[in-house]
């Protein structure tokens, strides 16, 4: 992820990515065909405990931001293939998908040694997230990228996410997940 030189860049950075993630409405036409895209899989995973489900959460170690785990498809990957395996790389939890339930878009800027990028590059970034029940404890082999992780109640999802786009996704992620628990 990005890294900077002093405390203060990094905090306006985290600042600008929040607000261009957060407030910056994009249309089809602002991509152009020679803008980096990259393609991203997680997963939302329900635990259920004596007091009902659980999600899990994690905090990104670079900007602090709180998500779903998730990460980049490998070359010949599926994306659900790609979800189980961030799931499992960033948080240590292994998990099974139940669905597809939606996917996030949004820019961002990334360093860049291109002269004409003064010294930033422009990134589309496409997330697909599934569904996912806990299935058992796995090995954490990327957990640097993950600062912070919790299991929530449900009803804390929401105020814990950091981004806008995530927090829309939540929401009819959660109504399946009330679903869910009634027809159980």
């Amino acid at each position: 992820m990005l890294q900077f030189g002093n405390e203060t860049n990094f905090n306006q950075q985290v600042a600008l990515s929040q607000f261009l993630r957060n407030s910056c409405q994009w249309r089809s036409s602002d991509i152009n065909v020679f803008m980096k895209r990259i393609y991203s899989a997680g997963g939302i995973v329900i635990k259920t405990n004596k007091d009902g489900p659980c999600i899990l959460v994690t905090q990104h170690s670079g900007h602090k931001g709180w998500d779903f785990p998730k990460g980049h498809i490998e070359s010949g990957e599926s994306s659900q293939a790609a979800a189980l395996r961030e799931v499992e790389e960033e948080t240590g939890v292994k998990a099974e998908i139940i669905e597809k339930v939606g996917e996030t878009k949004y820019f961002y800027s990334e360093p860049s040694f291109a002269k004409a990028s003064k010294g930033e590059e422009k990134v589309f970034k496409t997330v697909i997230f599934f569904l996912m029940k806990y299935a058992s404890e796995g090995k954490a082999t990327t957990a640097f990228e993950v600062s912070g992780m919790e299991w929530l109640p449900v009803e804390e999802v929401e105020e814990k996410l950091t981004f806008k786009d995530t927090k829309e996704l939540w929401k009819n992620v959660r109504s399946k997940i009330e679903r869910l628990k009634t027809n159980d």
